[in-house]
């Protein structure tokens, strides 16, 4: 016949269950932070030079000098002089562009949440691919200029009326 080995058990002292209860919630909360930090990270700027005066929306249309890169440094697109309304960008192109300022440039770190996720970009005259999947990108960009969409569409009339005449 088997022995067996009782061990007694201490009692909790008083408060200490409410010690253990506040330890296990703190760990639930820290764990489901971490995991929500590494699920989603927003979009960082820095910036390179402070520019002044309101920043634009997404409604606007933006003139902005760029050149964007993959985390890796390697270089997929440039532009100068380009004309970019936000609301047609990727998310997190526009939300860096709407913290910025005339006259500024900046450096933008978007995740690959923001930009575009598991679909891969690829040139469309080569169809080599540019951009892989889940590719957080890096931009470096100047603000030339910003106007309201309805700003543009009147110039884009009056240029038209010109045109004609």
């Amino acid at each position: 016949m088997s022995e067996i080995t009782r061990v007694p058990l201490q009692p909790v002292a008083k408060g200490s269950l409410t010690k253990i209860w506040l330890g296990v919630i703190a760990a639930v909360l820290v764990g489901s932070g971490v995991a929500y930090a590494t699920r989603y990270k927003g979009v960082e700027i820095e910036t390179v030079k402070a520019g002044t005066g309101a920043s634009p929306t997404k409604s606007d249309v933006a003139l902005i000098n760029y050149v964007g890169r993959l985390a890796n440094g390697k270089e997929f697109d440039r532009g100068e002089r380009a004309v970019l309304p936000l609301e047609t960008v990727i998310p997190g192109f526009s939300e860096g562009l709407a913290k910025m300022q005339k006259g500024g440039k900046y450096k933008v770190e978007i995740p690959a949440a923001l930009a575009y996720g598991a679909q891969e970009q690829r040139n469309p005259q080569t169809g080599a691919v540019e951009i892989p999947a889940n590719s957080d990108l890096v931009f470096e960009i100047e603000l030339l200029d910003f106007k309201s969409r309805a700003e543009v569409e009147a110039q884009m009339r009056m240029m038209q009326q010109l045109q004609q005449q």
